[in-house]
């Protein structure tokens, strides 16, 4: 059994549903990478993972394993317990994530308080300590600071502080680069392999990026309107796409020497007006007659799984190509 299991999960926000059966499995030291466009349920996912939905939002069918336990029907009680020790959350802005009238170390003393049990002494040491760890500068001085005191990517190791002072099984970063420069994105990728390398931590990484999804991940769950449409092996995924919607992923990305950028013809679907079969077939340049029922996850010949019937050998035309359906 993974250490983190998500089967089937359906979530809606009053009346729309925002996620269509998503599947997840992450095992301990493991990196899991969930890559799509805005608003294709990603954090969503995330947010559903630690019991944080917003005001409206439910589970309306699957499971949550964490570890042996069922996390779908806990009470806020309940979570509270789970939330900071056996799951963790680094959110995309780390100065909205923290309380700016806290100084940064009582931020991180506080995890050791509440989930350890830690006299304030015992627990303001080490904060002090994480902030070492992460590669905070002064790391004494910089526990008195205020978060506008620091810049964002100090922000974002106090972030990852936090996150890891438990020692959560389990820890979701939801876009933790996307407000950073390039030379900060790789610093603080590094300093997430590293504390899950000491910790065997399972990480679900979410970005629109895909060069850090390959650079850091294992596993890939690449979504579209509100389901995972591709899942597999990072370098099977990234390097021969099965859905069309991976294809054109990969072929958006610019490359040197490249005049002018490759688009994804159309737009997005409204998850609330969903065309009828795949979601995806109005922009797909390989749709064809059986687009108009939805497929589920099949095996494809990488190992990997494509919620495509262009990977279904038996729906192929006899004497057709697969690559040119239309």
């Amino acid at each position: 059994m993974s250490l983190l299991e998500v089967h089937d999960l359906h979530v809606s926000i009053g009346s729309t549903e925002i996620l269509r059966g998503v599947a997840l499995h992450v095992d301990a030291g493991e990196t899991v990478g969930v890559v799509g466009e805005s608003g294709c349920g990603k954090s969503m996912t995330g947010l559903a993972l630690m019991g944080m939905l917003p005001t409206g939002g439910r589970i309306t069918r699957g499971t949550i394993n964490l570890a042996g336990r069922d996390m779908t029907h806990l009470t806020d009680k309940q979570w509270n317990g789970v939330r900071g020790q056996d799951i963790a959350l680094v959110m995309q802005d780390p100065f909205t994530s923290l309380n700016p009238l806290m100084r940064v170390g009582d931020q991180i003393a506080e995890v050791f308080t509440l989930h350890k049990g830690l006299t304030k002494q015992q627990a303001r040491k080490e904060a002090v300590d994480m902030l070492r760890k992460v590669g905070v500068p002064s790391p004494e001085d910089s526990a008195r600071k205020y978060p506008h005191q620091m810049s964002g990517g100090q922000r974002q190791r106090v972030v990852i502080a936090i996150a890891f002072a438990a020692r959560p099984k389990i820890l979701i970063a939801d876009e933790p680069t996307t407000a950073l420069d390039v030379t900060l994105q790789a610093q603080i990728l590094r300093l997430l392999k590293e504390l899950q390398r000491e910790e065997k931590t399972g990480v679900i990484l979410i970005s629109h990026d895909i060069g850090v999804i390959a650079s850091v991940a294992d596993q890939v769950s690449v979504y579209y309107a509100g389901r995972v449409v591709e899942h597999g092996v990072v370098s099977d995924v990234l390097t021969r796409p099965r859905h069309p919607y991976t294809e054109a992923l990969m072929a958006a990305m610019p490359s040197t020497g490249q005049d002018r950028l490759t688009v994804i013809s159309g737009q997005p679907p409204l998850l609330q007006d969903l065309p009828p079969g795949c979601a995806f077939a109005p922009r797909c340049p390989y749709r064809f007659e059986p687009c108009g029922e939805e497929p589920g996850l099949m095996s494809t010949d990488t190992a990997s799984q494509a919620a495509c019937w262009k990977v279904d050998q038996s729906r192929v035309i006899a004497g057709t190509d697969p690559n040119e359906w239309v």
